[in-house]
């Protein structure tokens, strides 16, 4: 399987490199820091130069070249402001939809976040109501394309070690999750394509990882 992740260089996406790469799969990261290369070698995977914030959907396309699937792992990431909450965590997630039509490649795994169901709280931080929308909007943009399309809403993301036990439902009581169960359980979904149409919520939880998927 040669599958390729927008936000190569983030902490979800390098596990869920190793994860490919141990078994035998090809990960493609796309990167936006030439710098971040060797990171990505390190986990295995085969990095591409590629700003999501600043290309084209005809060269995007071009990276997916043979790819079964896309994983979109990209973020602006904490200290970004409110405009590129929109431009990477809406922008760059429809730009990978339009990519992924392009070049063929049906099967999009889509991170998002709890908490998008609902609109912020009027007291909600101002950076923090725009990451919540531009997740929501990435969400209804990208499956209403026709792709196969799964959405996963991690909970609170911590760096512990993966327990290997989730809750994967919707909707689920809000708690945390390991980045580590986080990349394996996208791993299990890029196994099971009866998935594709599904959002659920993910927390840590009791049931192996391999159950809860099956059980989607």
């Amino acid at each position: 399987m040669r599958v390729v992740i927008a936000g190569g260089h983030g902490k979800i996406a390098k596990l869920l490199e190793r994860e490919l790469a141990g078994r035998g799969d090809t990960a493609v990261g796309l990167i936006r820091n030439p710098e971040h290369a060797a990171a990505l070698r390190a986990a295995g995977a085969e990095p591409v130069v590629c700003d999501l914030e600043h290309t084209d959907v005809d060269t995007l396309a071009a990276h997916l070249d043979g790819a079964d699937a896309v994983v979109f792992a990209a973020g602006a990431g904490p200290g970004s402001g409110a405009d590129r909450k929109d431009t990477v965590d809406r922008g760059a997630a429809v730009l990978l939809a339009d990519a992924a039509v392009r070049a063929g490649v049906r099967r999009y795994l889509l991170v998002s976040s709890m908490g998008v169901d609902n609109p912020p709280a009027p007291d909600t931080d101002d950076v923090w109501a725009a990451y919540l929308k531009a997740k929501k909007a990435a969400e209804d943009d990208v499956t209403g394309r026709d792709l196969d399309v799964t959405v996963l809403r991690p909970g609170r993301l911590t760096d512990d070690e993966p327990a290997g036990r989730i809750t994967l439902a919707r909707p689920v009581t809000p708690g945390a999750v390991s980045r580590a169960d986080v990349a394996r359980v996208l791993l299990a979904l890029l196994d099971a394509p009866d998935t594709a149409g599904h959002t659920v919520e993910l927390v840590a939880g009791d049931t192996p990882i391999a159950q809860a998927v099956a059980g989607m």
